[in-house]
């Protein structure tokens, strides 16, 4: 089953760094948050990877491109261009790179993908740009269950700020930026039936408007709810808060 990255947008928060690279290759713990996606759904056997390129794809070709040299010790003959490793790196994955195009919305790229899709059957979809704790093979397997054409997957932010309780002006509770209590949003993590196609019509298409509205209004839309860790990477606060959970030791996402 393969899994599609939209990896094709411009980051426009992110100008200092998407100068030179495209958002998901800004880095966490010293890896492109794509990779840290990309070992997600390969903890859960999903090693099939469709990589939707837009802004700037040539970068995440090249890391791909040199990522076994990288990590791995080889041998080279100079006289023949040769090149021998010396044992696999433990990386099985299979990368489709494809090019959706410079300014093509979200729900475009997919489009852009349909010849590549529609005959496999169900396929797994995400955002290159928030990671999880989530269970993919729950997610798959409660997408099954319904039959319906398209999942989503529901999450609560965490909030920005902390929030207290009071009994007059005593503080009688204070919680430092809680997971939100109400207030379910789109988290991506998708699972779809190639049957959504049907619900997508060129390049300046974008999923969450009209596509997603349609299933939802044609009883086609459903949200696995997930309770645990979910962390999107839109601003610099962002960065720097899952920076911060990567030195900590102790990662949510890091299931791997």
């Amino acid at each position: 089953m393969k899994v599609i990255i939209l990896a094709g947008g411009r980051g426009t928060r992110f100008a200092e760094e998407t100068s030179v690279k495209p958002k998901p290759m800004i880095e966490i713990g010293g890896y492109p948050i794509l990779w840290h996606i990309m070992n997600i759904y390969a903890h859960h056997s999903f090693k099939e990877f469709v990589v939707a390129l837009g802004y700037k794809g040539d970068v995440i070709k090249d890391y791909f491109l040199r990522y076994r040299p990288s990590n791995s010790d080889f041998t080279v003959n100079l006289a023949n261009g040769e090149i021998n490793f010396h044992k696999p790196n433990g990386t099985d994955w299979i990368i489709h790179m494809i090019d959706t195009g410079i300014d093509t919305l979200t729900g475009g790229r997919l489009h852009r993908l349909e010849p590549l899709l529609k005959s496999d059957g169900t396929f797994l979809m995400t955002y290159g740009d928030g990671v999880s704790d989530i269970n993919i093979s729950d997610l798959l397997a409660f997408h099954r269950r319904h039959g319906k054409l398209a999942t989503l997957t529901a999450v609560r932010p965490p909030a920005r700020f902390g929030t207290m309780k009071f009994e007059g002006n005593q503080v009688s509770e204070f919680k430092e930026k809680p997971q939100t209590g109400e207030g379910w949003i789109n988290g991506g993590f998708y699972v779809m039936e190639p049957g959504v196609f049907d619900y997508l019509h060129g390049d300046q298409t974008i999923l969450e408007l009209d596509p997603l509205e349609r299933l939802a209004a044609d009883g086609q839309l459903m949200a696995y709810k997930h309770e645990g860790f979910w962390q999107c990477m839109d601003t610099l606060r962002d960065k720097l808060r899952l920076e911060s959970i990567w030195n900590s030791g102790a990662v949510p996402w890091k299931v791997w």
